[in-house]
């Protein structure tokens, strides 16, 4: 008896020694954040994810976190090498999985979305052949003069009777989107969603989003690129019922208006000289239905900094998480950075949004910590997650649609060679988190 006590305890320490270590998903992935989810549980536990290769292949796969049993699917081969183009994933009211993914705008290698759907229940290895398609229409492409494909969004409302929505930047450069009733089979024509007051097409508000799978996608949103707009402001709002309303629940605009201006929805950061431009990383609700959001503020181009923000009912409570250094790309040396606002990034729990996950620089390494609140993010706890690495930890994620029974999964980015998002060697890791 004394003996199988101990064999338990035994096991019990391995167990957790072994789900507190990193495992290699895959040697040779990439993603962005702006092309999400890009990571989700399934109903049945599972994590099915995706990346894209540094030839430019894009795979999806899915991992079961229990016994670490990873399948891979190449969903599109050499489509081209830009970390822009992952997939993104939402399951299906039946089960099956369907998958969105763009070109990087298009160009000579081809422009659209491309889709591939499973013909199996959450089984990847049962993905169909590449479809692709261009949501636009002549009349959209007159008013707002450009046509280009970049990033997809998908996500499904229950109170819609299943109606998929997928968002992405296409017509005008803009955020649009587009719906189906039948599973992703056919689309509707896409409906622009943001636009600058004065029509500029190479101005391009950066989006991003959260469903609550019933009736809401919630939105975070930019003026534009850090680097291109003179202030850069983050603004909130959320889609319900043929109309897009702002965090106190007053009305922007029906869908059959759009699109409305960034200053038209609710201020969440209004950006200043002094204060810094800034970009957006993560969206979730917390359990009275609010919105929490991560972001980055830059005072200077080398000096990064996390804000974490709440709307309580009646106000933003926005606070300072920490500072995370400056950007992670290796800038060839005699060369000045490319991507200045590229952050190590973060990832808000969406079971408990009063955890995040984030990279920040320590020693000259990228590495990954978890942060909690329990006052709105006035004060936090922080541990770490990886410490004393060799190669940086960027861009983490904890999978959308968690249930209080899945594994708690983190994944993320780990640099061999990040010099640009068209040249890079990097793999994707991921972690079981025990409490």
């Amino acid at each position: 008896m004394r003996l199988s006590f101990y064999v338990f305890l035994f096991l019990c320490f391995a167990s957790n020694v072994i789900a507190q270590t990193p495992a290699t998903l895959t040697s040779d992935g990439a993603w962005c954040w702006f092309s999400d989810p890009r990571a989700i549980y399934t109903k049945d536990g599972h994590v099915v994810t995706g990346w894209v290769t540094k030839t430019g292949d894009i795979i999806a796969a899915s991992l079961n976190p229990q016994s670490g049993k990873v399948e891979e699917k190449r969903l599109y081969t050499k489509l081209e090498v830009d970390d822009h183009d992952n997939p993104a994933f939402l399951e299906l009211p039946d089960q099956r999985i369907l998958t969105q993914y763009t070109w990087h705008g298009g160009g000579k290698n081809g422009m659209g979305v491309i889709q591939n759907t499973t013909s199996d229940k959450n089984d990847i290895t049962t993905f169909s052949d590449s479809i692709v398609f261009k949501p636009q229409t002549a009349e959209l492409l007159q008013k707002f003069k450009r046509e280009t494909y970049t990033y997809a969004n998908p996500f499904v409302l229950s109170a819609e009777n299943n109606k998929i929505y997928s968002f992405g930047r296409w017509i005008g450069f803009k955020p649009n989107f587009i719906t189906s009733t039948d599973n992703g089979k056919t689309w509707s024509d896409p409906k622009v969603v943001i636009t600058s007051k004065e029509l500029d097409i190479n101005n391009r508000p950066y989006v991003k989003y959260f469903s609550d799978g019933k009736s809401k996608v919630h939105l975070i949103f930019t003026d534009g690129h850090p680097r291109n707009e003179p202030l850069n402001s983050v603004y909130y709002c959320y889609y319900e019922k043929d109309a897009f309303w702002r965090a106190d629940g007053s009305k922007i605009t029906d869908v059959d208006h759009l699109p409305f201006n960034p200053g038209d929805a609710s201020v969440i950061y209004k950006a200043t000289p002094e204060t810094g431009r800034a970009w957006i990383f993560d969206i979730v609700i917390n359990q009275k239905g609010q919105p929490v959001v991560a972001y980055t503020r830059y005072p200077t181009s080398e000096k990064h900094q996390y804000f974490y923000a709440v709307y309580d009912g009646k106000k933003w409570n926005d606070h300072h998480l920490i500072d995370s250094g400056k950007w992670f790309p290796q800038t060839p040396e005699g060369k000045e950075e490319r991507e200045e606002n590229y952050s190590g990034g973060l990832t808000i729990d969406p079971l408990d949004p009063s955890v995040v996950y984030f990279s920040h620089e320590i020693n000259n390494v990228f590495e990954i910590s978890k942060a909690e609140t329990k006052d709105l993010g006035k004060n936090w706890k922080i541990t770490p997650i990886t410490r004393n690495s060799t190669l940086d930890n960027v861009r983490p994620v904890i999978p959308r649609y968690k249930k209080k029974s899945d594994t708690n999964v983190l994944l993320w980015m780990q640099n061999k060679k990040y010099v640009h998002y068209t040249d890079y060697d990097t793999g994707i890791l991921w972690k079981v988190l025990v409490k």
